[in-house]
């Protein structure tokens, strides 16, 4: 069978010739863009015009997830079984019958063994995925609590979704709350999410020093930024330029002597003294907006990644303590190496932001890097080491980009002044449109011969683009001399293409494995976002935008010849069995549908709509 460039050779027995003709999906649903597909059969598509193109691309602008509630919500405090000193006052109800009597049924999360790839591919659920009892009336004990499986206690208390799992009724009838004191005890380190902020307002004596010698230098010398030399190794901080109280200090870390707490010139730490980064064959994966969350970072963790890295966070955000903001730096311990992606354009934003970070999270170990990604002039923020040195001992690691316009380079030049003046950790390249690892290359090449030119220990270097594969990745390290490739979109489609880069091998992943890590990352997403109807439909948010990528995929089993490539567009399909059809449906109502096999039924009022309009296969939804 002959298919237009682009197209995914799906083996012909697969391709679904009566919805590529116009009728219905493989999943049964109508086709939205049938106008779009070639009626030979191919799955081909025909050419768009420019304002089609248009329509196409990018971001569905205007989505809204309001937070969904209990239409009666219980008061915390009473939920957890303690007294609300508000009493009477308190604006939420404290009667826990009239509460559970409203509250909706317990959802029964599934175990693995009962997955199954044949419909209803949950076995032994009711049609709802709810328990069959009402309301605790009599404890429905085969239910499971995700939060209370892992760390032996669920924070939410009587407002859990999964009640029955740690709760009865004592001998007056009254519902009693269970703890497993011994899971508890040894679990807290395991479990544990990290990096809470601890306080909104931070004195900054080091970027203060820094930004008013820069601002000094740039008065009396009135040439640009760009090349202005400032920030020495031994710059002196005086003592004016710190308005740090004592009270200050004293109510912030419990000492009265203000010398403890100021900072002096030592603190200015040099780039040789800085924590090494050895990430060579080390896999990692990219920082990603909306789905790069916590949860699915823990999946890719569980699935052989090694590096990982929050959401990008806005420099301005972080400097006025936007909750939202900090929450991205949010860390699990199974997180072995983490780091905080940070966005700016102007030192006098990410200076401070580093300090911020550094002084947050830098002492207790609660990041290990932080990524700089920028358009300003990179020079001034890392310049003698004044920019980073406000992180302490935490690397700083940058990513770039080939250039600001197509068929512009100039990457290299700047990569051979991070790596050799500016003390940069590591430095990752990374592309929207089709990676170019010849120049990716020519880039190592330059670095690494300077470095040896100037007797300097070489630093990481990660390539990224279109890693879509075992093949494609050591293919790429061994032919171009990275340290490693940084994978974004690969893992939005397959996350599992860590175990594949670690065991070296293409995974012909079944339908029922992939339903399992569905219910794996289900099972995260509630342990991180809570149990309750609010935590349940904001997994289920994050669910679905997950599945959105997840649906590009095409199984290898069914291609006519390896490797994949990320940008091929499949025909529709039917895969080897129901399951497998299903999930790679385009319908955003059958992700849905497959949410609900875990988190049972959706709000009537609850629609979800993709963040691309692409789906993934446009432009990279990374930071």
């Amino acid at each position: 069978m002959s298919l237009p460039p682009g197209t995914a050779p799906i083996k012909r027995q697969y391709v679904d010739d009566d919805a590529a003709e116009g009728s219905t999906t493989h999943a049964g649903t109508l086709r939205a863009d049938v106008a779009d597909t070639d009626t030979r059969g191919t799955g081909g598509r025909k050419k768009w015009t420019k304002t089609q193109k248009k329509e196409k691309r990018g971001a569905n602008k205007g989505r809204k997830f309001d937070k969904v509630h209990d239409r009666l919500e219980l008061c915390w405090r009473v939920a957890n079984g303690k007294i609300c000193e508000h009493g009477d006052e308190c604006r939420f109800t404290h009667d826990i019958d009239a509460y559970l009597a409203a509250k909706p049924r317990d959802i029964r999360f599934p175990s693995i063994a009962s997955i199954s790839d044949v419909p209803p591919f949950i076995m032994g659920m009711d049609e709802d995925n709810s328990i069959a009892d009402d309301n605790l009336s009599s404890p429905e004990h085969h239910t499971s609590c995700p939060s209370f499986a892992e760390s032996g206690f669920c924070r939410l208390g009587l407002k859990c979704r999964f009640l029955g799992a740690h709760a009865k009724r004592d001998a007056s009838g009254a519902i009693a709350l269970v703890e497993d004191e011994e899971k508890k005890a040894h679990t807290a380190l395991s479990t544990t999410e990290l990096n809470f902020v601890r306080s909104k307002k931070y004195p900054k004596p080091i970027t203060d020093a820094y930004l008013k010698e820069l601002e000094a230098a740039k008065e009396d010398s009135n040439v640009p930024e760009e090349d202005i030399a400032v920030g020495e190794d031994d710059l002196a901080i005086q003592d004016d330029t710190l308005p740090i109280s004592s009270e200050l200090i004293a109510k912030r870390t419990g000492n009265s002597d203000p010398s403890v707490q100021t900072d002096t010139p030592d603190v200015l730490i040099r780039v040789q003294e800085k924590r090494r980064l050895d990430w060579s064959g080390k896999s990692y994966l990219a920082p990603l907006t909306t789905v790069g969350n916590l949860p699915f970072r823990r999946l890719c963790m569980t699935l052989g990644a090694d590096i990982t890295c929050g959401e990008m966070g806005l420099a301005t955000s972080f400097l006025s303590a936007s909750a939202s903001e900090f929450s991205l730096v949010r860390r699990h311990p199974s997180e072995s190496i983490f780091g905080a992606q940070v966005a700016g354009n102007k030192p006098s934003t990410l200076v401070p932001t580093a300090e911020v970070l550094g002084r947050e999270f830098g002492d207790a170990g609660g990041i290990d890097f932080v990524d700089v990604n920028c358009g300003c002039p990179i020079d001034l923020v890392f310049k003698s080491g004044s920019g980073s040195a406000s992180l302490g001992e935490i690397p700083v690691t940058i990513k770039l980009r080939t250039g600001v316009k197509d068929g512009r380079n100039n990457a290299h030049k700047i990569m051979l002044r991070a790596a050799t003046e500016w003390g940069v950790g590591c430095i990752t390249q990374r592309y929207t449109k089709l990676a170019d690892w010849e120049y990716i290359k020519y880039c190592v090449d330059a670095v690494r011969a300077r470095e040896a030119d100037k007797g300097l220990s070489p630093i990481p270097i990660f390539g990224g683009g279109d890693c879509f594969s075992s093949h494609d990745y050591w293919t790429n390290v061994s032919s171009t001399g990275v340290d490693g490739i940084m994978i974004g979109r690969g893992a939005l489609i397959k996350p599992w293409i860590f175990t594949e880069v670690k065991e070296r091998r293409e995974w012909d992943i079944s339908s029922r494995e992939r339903l399992q890590l569905i219910g794996k990352f289900t099972e995260f997403g509630l342990s991180h976002f809570g149990t309750d109807t609010t935590g349940v439909n904001t997994t289920r948010r994050f669910l679905c935008e997950a599945l959105s990528f997840q649906y590009r995929y095409v199984p290898i089993g069914l291609l006519e010849r390896l490797p994949a490539k990320i940008n091929d567009r499949a025909p529709t399909f039917k895969g080897r069995d129901e399951l497998e059809t299903l999930l790679a449906s385009p319908n955003s109502q059958d992700w849905v549908k497959i949410s609900e096999m875990f988190l049972g039924p959706a709000p009537e009022s609850w629609s979800f709509t993709p963040k691309h309009k692409s789906n993934a296969h446009g432009e990279e939804s990374q930071g």
